[in-house]
């Protein structure tokens, strides 16, 4: 039965609207988050410190965070592969391009594809650059996040990585949350307009938000 839904266009879709909602939870409260640098090192390290140990003494250093990375692994995996067959299935099914020259759908909708690869490319730097410290510039200081992004938001192409991301994220999910709406039955004639307006603001908000952070660096309010 599993495979037969997944098999189906409507069982792709579904899975990739249930992993993207999944995402942007995650990235909702990964923005709160970030949001805390504001606070100063000591807060900001703190709140780095307190998500190795949520769930202690009952759950053991880390292993609230490592179950929260797994399924965001699998979110992803899934929405990646769900998008791909997708796409195969769209292109066989329209071998020919259309006659129409005139884009019809919006830009984001247009570009959903290229946004994909773009934040796939930044996941791998951004866990290199602030989690593994394999490409960090200035030197990682493991324990010290605060120090570890402002050393990267100090640097040109930190800056540039990280912006062009977030506009990336901010489209993928203006288009996403409507899209997956509209998937799991949540839209209709009535609720459109409101999702729409959602998305909109989802979109403004979260990428409002991650971009505070490098233009707080930038700016000297965070240093």
């Amino acid at each position: 039965m599993a495979r037969t839904v997944w098999d189906s266009t409507v069982g792709k879709k579904t899975v990739m609207a249930v992993s993207g909602l999944i995402m942007l939870l995650y990235l909702v409260v990964h923005m709160l988050g970030n949001l805390k640098i504001f606070f100063g090192a000591g807060e900001f390290n703190h709140y780095a410190h307190w998500l190795r140990t949520v769930g202690e003494p009952f759950m053991h250093y880390e292993w609230t965070l490592w179950a929260v990375r797994v399924v965001l692994v699998l979110a992803v995996v899934a929405h990646a592969v769900s998008a791909y067959r997708l796409s195969r299935r769209d292109i066989k099914a329209r071998p020919a391009k259309y006659v129409h020259k005139k884009a019809r759908a919006s830009y984001a909708t247009r570009t959903m594809r290229w946004g994909g690869i773009i934040l796939a490319l930044f996941i791998v730097w951004h866990l290199l650059d602030l989690t593994t410290g394999t490409v960090h510039s200035g030197g990682f200081e493991s324990g010290k996040p605060y120090q570890n992004v402002v050393d990267t938001f100090s640097t040109w192409y930190g800056n540039t990585i990280y912006i062009v991301a977030m506009l990336a994220v901010g489209l993928h999910i203006r288009h996403g949350f409507w899209s997956a709406a509209q998937t799991l039955g949540a839209g209709s004639r009535t609720r459109d307009r409101a999702l729409k307006t959602t998305a909109n603001a989802l979109a403004l908000l979260l990428t409002a938000g991650f971009l505070a952070v490098p233009v707080g660096v930038m700016t000297g309010v965070v240093s």
